[in-house]
């Protein structure tokens, strides 16, 4: 027999672990912390039925980010985290070809004036390869993060614990739902408990990078007002001495600085409410460790570069 101890919820009278924050069946908040009196911080109690389109989504994870999370905690399994890396990817892309399109190519390989369909292919080219390298870095940068914000999660709230208390059984009661056409919401919409799908904690997670969307798209217009434009003629199809002008360039240290200060900032405070709808834990205590941890990456990969060193 089991003896961990419960709490029951005083508006559906269902019963919830004692270290529950909210009613895991109605949504009813157990506990409130002052923190949560920030309007963006505060859980929301609303019953749910159909999850919003995904460009309210996206709005909500820049305006309200306490309510996007809990509608994508409701159905995680079709969570825009890997569509946010895309889109991510794609700015990056476009950073790649701002850079270029102030390169005015005299000639390319040898042949002058250059021709405009080798310059087109020449441009197209760098915003490819920029595109696919920082769809790569960033996936492997993004759960990086993931690995050692769960580990900061594990450690103040028992994150993976929680988890696995709330999800581990989620499949096979599925199909038992299934077998008998219920639905998992035919008692209670809004809850959260009785949705038998997996954590795809990764995916969840993944929505709070949402803000680098924003910081790239900032970053693009930049580097297309800011970096100045050059005459260079390329030896061939990849030529150093373009790679070697964009790396010196000081527009770099303004591009850093966005970059350390959102994840210091602003991520956050996102991967903070990702990990408290997921574990249904204590707000307080996730955000402090996801700061220290957000502040000491920013200031590893952001401020202590080679281009900040005089």
């Amino acid at each position: 027999m089991s003896t961990t101890a419960i709490q029951r919820c005083p508006r559906c009278g269902n019963e919830n672990r004692s270290d529950s924050y909210a009613c895991s069946f109605c949504g009813k908040r157990l506990r409130i912390e002052q923190i949560e009196k920030i309007p963006l911080l505060k859980r929301i109690e609303e019953e749910w039925i159909n999850p919003y389109p995904i460009y309210i989504k996206f709005l909500y994870l820049l305006i309200n980010p306490a309510r996007a999370f809990w509608d994508i905690n409701h159905l995680r399994k079709k969570s825009p985290g890997y569509l946010i890396l895309l889109f991510n990817s794609l700015i990056s892309g476009l950073i790649g070809w701002a850079f270029i399109f102030h390169f005015k190519f005299l000639s390319i390989g040898g042949v002058s004036p250059a021709p405009s369909l080798w310059v087109f292919v020449y441009k197209l080219s760098f915003f490819l390869a920029y595109f696919l390298f920082a769809f790569l870095s960033q996936f492997l940068f993004y759960r990086f993060l993931i690995w050692v914000y769960t580990k900061g999660a594990n450690y103040s709230v028992g994150f993976t614990e929680r988890i696995e208390a709330r999800f581990e059984s989620a499949s096979t009661e599925a199909s038992s739902y299934k077998e008998r056409e219920l639905s998992p919401f035919s008692i209670y919409k809004g809850g959260t408990l009785l949705q038998k799908q997996e954590a795809y904690k990764s995916k969840m997670m993944m929505c709070a990078f949402f803000p680098f969307f924003i910081i790239n798209l900032i970053k693009f217009f930049i580097v297309l007002i800011g970096f100045p434009t050059v005459d260079v003629d390329v030896s061939g199809p990849v030529d150093p001495l373009i790679f070697t002008m964009m790396v010196n360039s000081s527009i770099w240290i303004p591009l850093y600085i966005l970059d350390g200060i959102t994840l210091a900032v602003w991520i956050p405070l996102l991967i903070t409410i990702a990990i408290r709808e997921l574990s249904n834990s204590s707000t307080i205590r996730v955000l402090i460790p996801s700061y220290i941890i957000s502040i000491l990456v920013a200031v590893f990969f952001f401020f202590i570069r080679p281009v900040f060193i005089p």
